[in-house]
């Protein structure tokens, strides 16, 4: 599992289970059939007693989930911890700390390949607010709801 995948399951797994949406479905054809019947051969029609099945196996419903709201879970996990001395809104390092992973240069060095970055890999302050930004950004775009004040 790459290191982004595990910021975002550490992220992600603590938001609340959705509400289940259901979404609707057309009634069965057959549920709308007359019973059916045969004729006999004086031209009356005389029903069989069986009444085709209503709609025997209903689709599951589709669950519709919202945005992870990930500075309030992130909030949370640092009040959880008792508020420890971490600069989690600007620093990767500090985040991946918040999230009890190893915030060591070899695992940032893999987190800048895995997320595209060109630059050198030297545990710099460019690569870290590059890497920050760029976990916001793929947050977001994995269905989190990042503030414009950690994305930017």
């Amino acid at each position: 599992m790459s290191i982004f995948d595990r910021i975002r399951d550490k992220i992600f797994a603590r938001k609340p289970a959705p509400k289940p949406t259901p979404i609707p479905t057309r009634p069965a054809e057959a549920a709308t059939r007359p019973a059916a019947s045969i004729t006999r051969q004086t031209g009356t029609p005389v029903t069989t007693g069986q009444e085709p099945a209503a709609n025997p196996v209903a689709p599951a419903p589709q669950l519709v989930s919202e945005p992870v709201d990930v500075e309030k879970v992130l909030l949370e996990m640092m009040e959880e911890k008792g508020n420890p001395n971490l600069n989690w809104r600007t620093s990767v390092a500090d985040l991946m700390r918040l999230l009890d992973l190893d915030p060591s240069l070899d695992n940032r060095k893999e987190l800048a390949r895995e997320l595209g970055y060109r630059g050198a890999t030297d545990g710099s302050a460019e690569m870290n607010i590059w890497l920050y930004k760029a976990v916001m950004q793929q947050l977001a775009a994995n269905g989190g709801k990042v503030p414009a004040s950690l994305a930017d």
